[in-house]
């Protein structure tokens, strides 16, 4: 390991230029920004009024009434004047959130922003502001009142389009105002790295260099890996401690722990697939997938649980026996006892108590998760934009470097064009060939691609393992020729539907462990292992404040100004039902077709409503489903003491402590079931990808065998999340490993054979 550095900060981590906005004309930009400043604007008393257009205005009364609420719901008052400059700030005077605003639209397709180009262009016409707002004026010429009512409308328009683009417009105006707006981190007590910053230390990864050159460089090994997450990480190590010439690839690049946390424009550029801005097609799920130099496994939240044994038996029944062998679960403790995961080091934070202590209330199973921090307390909520601390055991800080050490060659940079097969027709995998991109002269990654050295690189090889994670894996295997009518399809991700409620005291709940307990009384809702589990969820500001209900933005400025008093949770479902991901014809990247089915969907709002429960039992004073038309639940009074404080049995029911069964909870709680989870109404999201290459006992079932090689190809395996044959139904880290490990094990055994044979007499 690389020494440790004693900095004050994380060293910057420098982002690309913008590129032109050309793709939307001057119009289209215009009415956007109007839309924007629709859902957060500036707020200001009628006396204090300088753009009757373009600022909301309230009444002295109700401004001063805001104050005072907003006052009396917070454990640390806001200064009057603050609280002024807060309401008033206008996102759209911001130089960072434009600039974040412009870079979210680089990382959508072109297909993505060709459609919202549509969607600017109708509202930009007296006929399509009249069908889209009720008012002859364009979006441009309404005042701002007139657009927040309009947007407000959307939810309940029959035509669907509206409510999707309301939601997505909302969606965009939010996560870039809580990364960006200063009096919002300021008063909250955000902090992305502490007074006493000293990052962890960092292992000196010495990556191959290429040199310029038109010719196709090639490089030798005995595996190559495609992808430098969980799956091809642990592959790495395995191969190379048992002395196999090992090469990894991955179109990532690694970030030292001196770099991390990043901010969140930098994390989204440089740790997740999309630009941190993918999502399924239709709208309907966020997806958030690593990809980074450590994949998934930089980013994730420290989870270990192990594969339940309803699920081990489910995929065994489906003629995988191994997941039921004595072996399988050695897989599990080797990965398990390497990254020290363990239970015993855990200091719980208020959300992680409200899990643990509530259901305990209530008379649910539930239970700390271990996390993969060799022992340590860990207490960082930051992950999700890098671990500077180095305790947490994932590639990067353990499997990668263990790998090196025994000799295997690294390669940043590197994207995978496809796999090369023998050119005798017998459909042997021989290799990988990409193209790779160096930084430039200062190691940065800003500058322009075109200014740096890229080349064709070849890597020549007896065996190939493609784990570049689901959205990927199968994409690359399509680009190889591989014609499998399983690929990409039987995708899972296990959908998540959030819920936030505040509390009366100041949590900061993006301190401690992330997520470091779950409830499991509602894993098997159906009787076959399909149901929720109720974890904590992160609590960096844009990454839950994105889908706080938006129902107008007095509404929705004053719930932000909360925020260091909420707790997030989520309701994470096993899913039955599946999409499928493909390539996008226009660039390649991969097109994520998923919708929660009813079926699911049933089961989130089951969470959803347990989720309530254990908030309200632990003294939540509002709670928000994350659903547009359902109004949070605001706790009129303190539980009812009376009975305890007379020292009395309390026979009259009236001094009863009714907890749960308070009729006003009860009354909201049908609320939220008669409502249900249902597209725009609601959105989700997705941590987890399982389920493109799936594993299977023919053919005819899946895209590789049980051994992880495909039923395709000779030398040619898959080793991440995309072979599980069904949902995991728990954080897939520990999964994803352990497979890994027997798919090395068994990639290792094949080519001693093989060298066995060539050795023979």
């Amino acid at each position: 390991m690389g020494a440790t550095h004693h900095l004050g900060a994380p060293l910057s981590t420098d982002l690309p230029e913008l590129k032109p906005d050309t793709y939307f004309t001057q119009t289209q930009w215009k009415t956007l920004f109007a839309l924007v400043d629709a859902i957060i604007p500036s707020i200001v008393a009628e006396s204090r009024v300088t753009d009757r257009k373009n600022q909301l205005r309230l009444s002295e009364p109700r401004y001063e009434e805001a104050y005072e609420k907003t006052n009396r719901a917070l454990r640390t008052p806001v200064d009057h004047d603050k609280f002024q400059q807060y309401l008033e700030a206008r996102p759209l005077d911001n130089p960072r959130f434009l600039q974040i605003l412009k870079r979210s639209l680089e990382n959508i397709s072109n297909s993505e922003r060709k459609q919202l180009g549509m969607v600017l262009d109708i509202l930009a016409t007296r006929l399509g502001s009249l069908a889209a707002t009720g008012y002859c004026d364009t979006v441009l010429e309404q005042p701002l009142h007139v657009r927040e009512a309009a947007i407000k409308s959307w939810g309940r328009a029959w035509v669907r389009i509206w409510p999707i683009v309301g939601k997505s417009i909302a969606k965009m105006a939010r996560v870039l105002y809580a990364q960006s707006d200063p009096l919002l981190l300021e008063l909250s007590g955000y902090k992305r790295y502490d007074d006493h910053y000293r990052p962890g230390p960092s292992f000196d990864f010495d990556f191959a260099q290429f040199g310029p050159g038109s010719d196709i460089e090639t490089v030798d090994a005995d595996v190559v890996i495609v992808g430098s997450g969980c799956g091809g990480a642990v592959c790495a190590k395995v191969l190379a401690e048992a002395g196999h010439r090992v090469v990894v690839v991955d179109k990532g690049y690694h970030f030292p722990t001196s770099q991390l946390p990043m901010t969140a424009e930098a994390a989204n550029h440089f740790l997740y697939e999309g630009g941190g801005a993918a999502q399924s097609a239709d709208g309907s799920v966020t997806v958030l997938a690593g990809s980074c130099w450590g994949g998934g496994g930089t980013v994730n939240w420290s989870a270990c649980l192990q594969l339940q044994g309803f699920v081990r038996q489910e995929w065994a029944d489906q003629g995988l026996d191994f997941f039921t062998t004595q072996e399988f679960q050695n897989c599990m403790d080797r990965v398990w006892d390497f990254m020290g995961a363990s239970d015993s080091q855990i200091r719980h934070n208020h959300r992680a108590n409200v899990i643990l202590n509530g259901s305990k209330k209530l008379g649910w199973s539930a239970k700390p998760v271990p996390q993969n921090t060799g022992g340590a307390e860990h207490y960082c909520g930051n992950c999700t934009l890098g671990c500077s601390s180095a305790e947490k055991q994932g590639p990067t800080a353990s499997w990668l470097p263990a790998a090196a050490r025994a000799g295997a060659r690294l390669i940043e940079g590197f994207e995978a064009t496809k796999v090369l097969f023998d050119e005798s027709g017998s459909k042997r995998a021989v290799g990988v060939l990409g193209t790779w991109t160096s930084r430039d002269e200062n190691g940065k990654l800003n500058t322009p691609v075109k200014d740096r050295i890229q080349r064709q690189v070849r890597v020549r090889a007896k065996k190939v393992i493609a784990a570049c994670g689901t959205l990927n894996s199968p994409l690359l295997l399509m680009r190889s020729g591989l014609k499998n009518s399983h690929l990409g399809r039987n995708l899972y991700l296990h959908p998540v539907a959030p819920l936030s409620a505040a509390f009366g005291e100041d949590i900061k709940g993006w301190e401690g462990g992330i997520l470091t307990s779950v409830c499991s009384a509602f894993e098997n809702l159906d009787g076959k292992g399909h149901g929720v589990k109720l974890e904590p969820s992160g609590m960096v500001p844009y990454m839950f404040l994105y889908e706080h209900p938006w129902r107008g933005a007095l509404q929705w400025k004053l719930d932000a100004l909360r925020c260091r008093q909420m707790d997030a949770f989520i309701s994470i479902s096993r899913d039955r039902d599946t999409g499928r991901v493909y390539p996008d014809p226009d660039d390649g990247r991969p097109v994520i077709d998923y919708t929660p089915s009813a079926f699911d969907r049933k089961h989130l709002l089951a969470g959803v409503i347990a989720l309530a429960k254990l908030c309200y039992i632990e003294g939540a004073t509002e709670i928000w489903p994350f659903v547009q038309s359902v109004p949070s639940f605001v706790r009129r009074s303190k539980p009812n003491r009376v009975a305890e404080a007379k020292g009395s049995l309390g026979d009259d029911t009236d001094d009863i402590d009714q907890g749960i069964n308070d009729p006003d909870f009860v009354a909201w709680l049908k609320t939220v079931e008669t409502t249900g989870l249902n597209f725009p109404d609601a959105t989700f999201t997705s941590a987890h990808q399982m389920g493109t290459c799936r594993m299977s006992a023919h053919p005819s079932r899946g895209v590789v065998d049980a051994t992880g090689r495909t039923w395709e190809a000779q030398g040619l395996y898959v080793a991440d999340a995309s072979v599980f044959p069904t949902a995991s139904g728990v954080n897939p880290m520990i999964t994803v490993m352990a497979i890994a490990d027997r798919i090395a094990r068994e990639v290792s055994r094949g080519l001693k054979r093989e060298q066995g044979a060539k050795a023979a007499p």
